[in-house]
């Protein structure tokens, strides 16, 4: 865990970290009690806000976190791991949902995706992508609902099902603003936001959705909140799958008001994908009815941080992918002289390196300069760390890094994810 310091904290967490061997037996204790006991303290229930960088003037800018101690972020881990595996080995969990689930990530999300954009597209098919909006969805989870559906659907129940009780409920928020704090307000609904179970019981939470979305023969994703439709159809006649979309996706807003959870069709994304032939013949395609609301069809959406357009060629996301990158690099550039050789290496690969490495498996036998550009931000950012010369050999600096040119990364981790498949 990083070392953050919090108000709640006796102890630094980097303290805790230097000595372990000291202070493991005294958590571990105090886990075991809360487990046993079936309860989580209510002192930590008490989210602070916490929100910089954004206007203070406009209040939607205001969200509550839990500011838990660093030992009760300990206690919900230990909770998830064991809470984890029970879930995933259920059939009632959506095989779909990719978030906390193990070998599972954003970019296998968007992998899986895309191999059902190209397999259509070889049977002469065109693609269409629903994006989903949801409004707070993590804020309007019903308690009551959701340990339901925890007992009934998923077999949590004796002291588990306490503990979990124990842990959603009688939580209070509060806001405050310099030297003036406003009147706590209970929670009635809601995960807390800002803790390490917030993803799993949401999830849970939404399992059933999956089987609404199948029972149309629609194709999904889910990454946390974030909800994938697609269905694939013919370009010449898309009458069919439009109406089976409108259906599939009424029914969906439908269940999530049932279930407390608002769907925003208006801030819905809609895309169509294929080859440039397939689109001429879908060029007619330009609105869809999603959950009752015609949706125009965009050129691109964005999903789960990647840029996908309608020929697949990711040249805009590579694009902003490089320019973004290249306003670090200078950055780092600047203050280069500064540094030591292994603190530029670690700020390099933490704030540039990190983010071409994004989900970059998706480009994978794209046209070569949709790959350059981000070989180009690679090559620059190791000739800083060098403070070489801009006419360097860049793969000999590649080298001495131990970093691997782009293209060949990017086999390695297809490589390596199919040995783990």
């Amino acid at each position: 865990m990083p070392c953050k310091t919090l108000p709640l904290n006796v102890l630094p967490c980097s303290l805790l970290k230097d000595c372990a061997d000291v202070f493991t037996p005294a958590i571990a204790r105090l886990a075991n009690l809360s487990l046993q006991a079936g309860m989580f303290p209510a002192r930590y229930k008490l989210p602070l806000l916490k929100k910089a960088g954004l206007d203070r003037s406009s209040l939607a800018n205001y969200r509550p976190i839990s500011n838990l101690s660093t030992v009760f972020k300990i206690l919900q881990r230990l909770v998830q791991a064991r809470l984890r595996p029970h879930l995933m080995n259920s059939t009632n969990f959506s095989q779909f949902q990719s978030a906390n689930r193990q070998d599972h990530c954003t970019e296998t999300t968007l992998l899986d995706v895309l191999n059902n954009v190209y397999t259509v597209a070889d049977e002469k098919q065109v693609t269409v992508l629903i994006g989903f909006d949801l409004s707070a969805a993590f804020d309007t989870v019903c308690h009551q609902t959701l340990l339901q559906r925890l007992q009934s659907e998923f077999s949590v129940s004796g002291t588990a099902l306490s503990w979990i009780r124990s842990y959603l409920t009688d939580r209070k928020q509060f806001i405050e603003l310099g030297l003036r704090k406003l009147p706590e307000t209970k929670l009635e609904v809601g995960v807390p936001q800002g803790s390490v179970l917030r993803p799993l019981p949401f999830a849970v939470y939404c399992s059933p959705a999956a089987d609404v979305i199948a029972s149309h023969g629609v194709r999904h994703h889910q990454y946390a909140d974030d909800i994938k439709l697609h269905l694939a159809m013919r370009a010449n006649n898309t009458a069919a799958g439009l109406s089976t979309l409108a259906t599939c996706t009424a029914d969906v807003k439908l269940w999530f008001m049932q279930n407390d959870l608002q769907l925003n069709p208006d801030k819905s994304e809609a895309l169509v994908m294929g080859t440039a032939n397939q689109l001429r013949a879908a060029s007619s395609l330009t609105l869809m009815k999603v959950a009752g609301v015609d949706l125009p069809v965009a050129n691109d959406i964005k999903v789960l941080g990647v840029l996908l357009d309608r020929r697949l060629t990711f040249d805009k996301h590579a694009s902003a992918v490089a320019r973004s990158r290249n306003y670090h690099a200078q950055a780092i550039c600047h203050i280069r002289h500064i540094l030591t050789m292994n603190l530029a290496q670690t700020l390099a690969c933490s704030l540039i390196l990190s983010r071409i490495d994004y989900c970059n498996a998706v480009l994978h036998g794209d046209p070569s300069g949709i790959i350059h550009k981000l070989q180009r931000v690679q090559n620059n950012v190791a000739k800083n760390v060098h403070e070489a010369p801009r006419r360097s050999d860049a793969y000999l600096l590649l080298k001495k890094l131990h970093w691997l040119p782009m293209e060949q990364h990017i086999s390695y981790k297809l490589v390596l994810l199919t040995f783990k498949i």
